[in-house]
């Protein structure tokens, strides 16, 4: 083989598996920040940003769940980022904003809305270096990323959102109808 083919070859195979990369974290996010720190989502799979206005809080509701909100007729559960990744309550301002997302799960889609500091930018996939995201084993909450981007000199962390809005229940649901057999 020349050294032009396997070049080729090698090149191909970079394109390959970033493009196999891109399928699985998306190509285009919504970057947010969340104290000081830069995240983002597939784009596809937000369905609007809403300033931060009062939600009706629930009893017995983690302390991330601030409520939820009745949205053209559809209830939808409100998380703040920063209590779901053990972050400091920080008081909402003006800047705070309700990005709200759809969601897929055992139980079919549904919409959650999350709070975060700031809605930042559009970042497209092949402007950006994007990397797996390295296993820091079962303490931290990693599940939920599905990537890390680099723009410009600057990290941000890509989430996957049907892990970060995973509902606990949909383990122990399918967990009790395998026992049933």
């Amino acid at each position: 083989m020349s050294a032009q083919a396997a070049a080729e070859t090698g090149k191909n195979k970079d394109i390959d598996t970033d493009k196999a990369l891109l399928d699985v974290v998306g190509d285009q996010y919504l970057t947010f920040r969340l104290a000081d720190e830069d995240y983002g989502i597939d784009i596809l799979r937000v369905q609007e940003i809403r300033g931060w206005d009062e939600v009706t809080r629930l009893p017995n509701a983690p302390e991330f769940v601030r409520g939820v909100v009745n949205i053209r007729g559809t209830i939808v559960p409100v998380y703040d980022l920063r209590l779901k990744f053990s972050m400091p309550f920080r008081e909402y301002t003006k800047n705070t904003v309700v990005i709200v997302i759809r969601t897929e799960t055992p139980k079919g889609n549904k919409s959650v809305g999350v709070v975060v500091d700031a809605v930042a930018d559009v970042l497209h996939g092949h402007l950006i270096d994007i990397t797996q995201s390295p296993d820091f084993g079962r303490e931290t909450m990693t599940e939920a990323i599905s990537g890390l981007a680099t723009f410009e000199g600057n990290m941000v962390v890509l989430l996957d959102v049907d892990k970060l809005v995973k509902d606990d229940s949909d383990d122990v649901d399918e967990d009790e109808e395998g026992n049933q057999e």
